[in-house]
This record gives C-alpha cells, structure tokens and sequence, in this order.
C-alpha cells in the first residue's frame, strides 16, 4: 500500500501579533499540517497552541511532535486530546513519545527514569488512553499507572478518536509504535538524553530500513496491518539549490556521514527541486515515508518548498 504525500511544518512557538496570519498562511500553501514539539523554556504549550490554531483554520490538522508522556497523566492526556479532536472537527494528530531531552527533567526537577522504563511507562499510558476513547470505564492496574472505573474521556458525538502518532529510534520503541501508533515517526535514537555529533549517523539510509523493519514487525506482532501504517520524517534541514555540495560537505563531516548519505537522510532536504522531488519518491518506494515535516520559522522557505516540492507532490499523488 502506497499512501499519498502529505507535508507539515513544525514551530515551536509564533508571533504575539501574528500568529493567526501566519497559520493561515501555511494552510494556504498547502501544508497538511502544523505540529509542535513538547519540551520547557520559552516555546509555546503545545495544548494550548493547539487549540488556538484549530481554531483559526479551517483545514489544517494540529498534532505534536511529541508529547513526552511523562510531563502529564495518561488521563489527562486522553481528555485532553480527545477534546481537541472533537472541537477541531476530527484535526488533531496525538503525538506521544517516551521522553529524551535529560535537560527538560533536570530544569523540572523529574526523576530522568532509563529508556526501558520510560518506553514501559508510555506502553502502560498508550493501553489506558486508547481504552478512555473506546470504552464508556476504564480501569487499568500497571506498574506505572492504576485507574479505577475512570469515565469515558469524552462524549466524541460521532467524531472517531484522534490518530495517533509516535516516534522513535529503537527498536523496543518502534515496535510498541508498530502496535499502536496510525502514523510513525522514524527518528535517530537519542540514548544520551541530547542530540550529539553521532546522532544524524542514526538516520542514514540503511538504519532508517532496520526502524521501519521493527515498526513492522511490531504491527504484524499485534495483528495490525503494517501497510495501514503511514511513516513520517522530520528534517531540519532544507536547502532547494542546484548548488549544495558545501552544505552537504558541512553536514556530512558534522554529522559522520558521507556526503552520499547526507543526500539520502531524512533529517536533511538539500539539492534542486527536482532532485529533492526524485529522493522523496524514491524513499517513499522503499521505506514508506510518505508524510514529511519541516522546519518552520523562515518563511521563503517554506513558500519555496510548498511550490516546488508540496504542490507537485500532492498533486500526483
């Protein structure tokens, strides 16, 4: 099953005056969807940005990228979420993962628990969510979580429940995603608790194989489809130039790989428009990364990027 391409931009926060005109614009160029990451400092919620934004367009999706699980309740995240589902008219993409950034639990003051445990806390969380939006009660009794009779989270008056998309780099995580998640996101591993010089090498093309061979297998495990799955990427890099060589030569010796396999890394969108437009095809083929997300914040690029990648890409497929 190939699943058409479907393009957001991901902020972290707007401006005081501006941000309705802003969201409003990259809806009009044609991008799918506006998500936000969830970490501390001077961002904006993303809960509450969420909102704001459905509220002011009228297609857009909103989702996240991602919540960490450990920063609220399972509970609240499936009142939460399925609130926003139903006022936005079933455009909210639930966006959960296990948490990396050490800092954001040091700055807080949380117990920065080991990756099994976060994964096994988010695996806990996910069963008491879906349950919440499925069940009228729900009563749960983990390692992690216990809930008792606990209400249906909302009354979805015909609305179906959020999709839900989780991201990661391992393969426990991936797994887990292949047993849950809608939409998967296929990122480098973050064990260090930041994002190191090593970090991109995990993306390069071969690794990116082995993420989506767990998720698979995850979905199969499960008894899920795993070609129902949709696979998402976020670059942080995106460069439309028939002239990139120096960029990919910079990337490729910041980030240990060859420039070859800089061209062919999710995390990075460098060359012509064209070429951008033949990678993407081509690792649509044979890795099933179809909805892709980039950087916001400059706005030529984006207006460049929706005009010779989105706008060609959504077409013809």
């Amino acid at each position: 099953m190939t699943h058409p391409f479907r393009f957001g931009v991901q902020i972290n926060r707007l401006g005081r005056d501006t941000w309705q005109r802003e969201v409003r614009d990259i809806e009009a160029m044609g991008y799918a969807a506006l998500f936000l990451p969830d970490h501390f400092g001077p961002q904006w919620d993303p809960g509450m940005a969420q909102a704001g934004i459905a509220a002011v367009t009228e297609k857009l999706q909103v989702g996240t990228l991602v919540y960490d699980v450990d920063y609220r309740h399972p509970v609240v995240f499936a009142k939460g979420a399925a609130t926003l589902q139903v006022m936005s008219g079933g455009r909210h993409i639930f966006g959960i993962g296990a948490g990396w950034m050490e800092t954001d639990y040091v700055e807080a003051g949380m117990p920065y628990d080991s990756a099994g445990t976060r994964i096994s806390r988010l695996g806990e969380a996910l069963e008491i969510i879906t349950s919440m939006w499925h069940n009228e009660h729900t009563t749960f009794d983990g390692s992690h979580y216990q809930t008792r009779d606990i209400a249906r989270a909302v009354d979805f008056q015909g609305q179906a429940p959020p999709p839900i998309l989780i991201g990661g780099g391992g393969p426990r995580m991936l797994r887990l995603a292949g047993r849950y998640a809608d939409i998967v996101g296929i990122n480098p591993k973050m064990i260090e608790g930041r994002v190191t010089a090593e970090t991109p090498a995990d993306s390069a093309p071969e690794r990116v194989l082995e993420k989506v061979r767990w998720v698979r297998e995850g979905a199969t495990a499960a008894g899920r489809d795993p070609d129902a799955i949709e696979f998402n990427s976020l670059t942080f890099v995106t460069a439309i130039s028939d002239n990139v060589g120096g960029l990919r030569q910079s990337l490729a010796k910041s980030s240990g790989m060859t420039e070859g396999q800089v061209a062919d890394c999710p995390l990075f969108l460098t060359g012509s428009a064209q070429e951008i437009r033949e990678r993407l095809v081509q690792r649509r083929e044979e890795t099933g990364i179809s909805f892709i997300v980039i950087q916001g914040g400059d706005r030529g690029v984006l207006e460049d990027f929706a005009k010779e990648v989105v706008e060609p890409l959504t077409t013809a497929s």
